[in-house]
C-alpha cells in the first residue's frame, strides 16, 4: 500500500468524528441545563463562509427546548430609531441556554461599514462601545465565544456560483452575495479594523481556516468543546488542530494565516 492510501485508510471517517463529537455536544448541552449555564456563540465571516453548514451541524442532536438560533434580518425603522444592541440585547441566553448567533452585532463593523448601511458616526459609536457591552455581558454570568470563519477570494468565488446553480440553495442568495467579490478588499479593510479594535481579554476572536468545510466544522466543534466546561469530556478528542483553528494575533494579517 502506498503511503498516500495508507495515509487516507488511517484517517478517521469525517462522520464517524462529527458523531463523536456531536455525543460531546449532547454531553455540553446536559451539563448547560444541570447548572443553568448561559451561553452564547457569535459566528461571523465573508458571504459563504461556511456559517450555516457549521451551525446546522452544531444543533443537529441537541433539544431543541433549550437552544436557539438568532439570524436577524434587515432591521425595521423602528430597530433603526432604537439603542444599536437592543434588537440584539432581546435575543441574549437565558439560564440553560445555548444561543448561537448567525451574524451579530458586528454586521455594523462589516456589510454596514462597506455598504454604506450606517454613517460614521454610527460606526465609530459601535466599535468605541462594543467591547463594554460584550465586557458587560461577560460580567453578568454570560460566556462568549466569537467565531470567525476565514475563506479565500478564490473559495468564495467558487461557492457563490455553486448557490447560483443549486436550486436547494436559492435561499441564500442575497443582493449582498453579488457585491461580496467586487468589494473583497474593502471587506478585508473593515475585517481587520474590526479584529484590531474588538479583540479583548472578555471575549477574543477565534479564526477559523475554512476553505475545506468539513474541517472547519470538526475543528471549530472541538474548539468550542474544549473552551467550555462539561461533565465526561473527551479530552483527547475535542483538541483542535492549532492550524485550522486559532487565537487572532496582527501577524496573521500578513503571513498568510487569514486571507487578505
Amino acid at each position: 500500500m502506498s503511503k498516500k492510501h495508507q495515509k487516507q485508510a488511517e484517517a478517521p471517517d469525517y462522520k464517524d468524528v462529527l458523531h463523536e463529537l456531536q455525543v460531546e455536544l449532547v454531553k455540553l448541552q446536559n451539563h448547560i441545563i444541570k447548572h443553568g449555564d448561559k451561553i452564547l456563540i457569535l459566528f461571523e465571516g465573508r458571504d459563504a463562509g461556511g456559517k450555516d453548514g457549521a451551525i446546522k451541524r452544531i444543533i443537529q442532536h441537541l433539544s431543541p427546548r433549550e437552544i436557539r438560533v438568532v439570524a436577524l434580518g434587515k432591521p425595521s425603522d423602528r430597530d433603526n430609531s432604537t439603542w444599536y444592541f437592543q434588537r440584539y440585547t432581546a435575543h441574549l441566553p437565558a439560564a440553560q441556554e445555548l444561543v448561537l448567533f448567525n451574524r451579530s452585532w458586528y454586521n455594523r463593523a462589516g456589510v454596514e461599514r462597506v455598504m454604506g448601511f450606517c454613517s460614521d458616526d454610527e460606526y465609530h459609536e459601535f466599535i468605541e462601545t462594543v467591547s463594554h457591552y460584550e465586557q458587560l455581558l461577560v460580567r453578568s454570568g454570560i460566556k462568549l465565544l466569537k467565531y470567525y470563519l476565514d475563506i479565500s477570494k478564490g473559495e468564495q468565488k467558487k461557492r457563490l456560483g455553486q448557490r447560483q446553480k443549486d436550486p436547494l440553495k436559492q435561499w441564500k442568495i442575497s443582493p449582498i452575495d453579488k457585491e461580496a467579490q467586487k468589494h473583497w478588499q474593502a471587506y478585508s479593510e473593515a475585517r481587520n479594523i474590526m479584529f484590531a479594535r474588538t479583540h479583548h481579554l472578555s471575549a477574543p476572536w477565534t479564526i477559523v481556516k475554512a476553505d475545506d468545510k468539513k474541517l472547519a466544522r470538526i475543528n471549530l466543534i472541538k474548539d468550542l468543546l474544549f473552551r467550555l466546561d462539561y461533565k465526561g469530556k473527551n479530552e483527547a478528542l475535542v483538541l483542535p488542530d492549532a492550524d485550522i483553528v486559532f487565537s487572532y494575533e496582527e501577524s496573521y494579517l500578513h503571513n498568510g494565516m487569514i486571507a487578505p
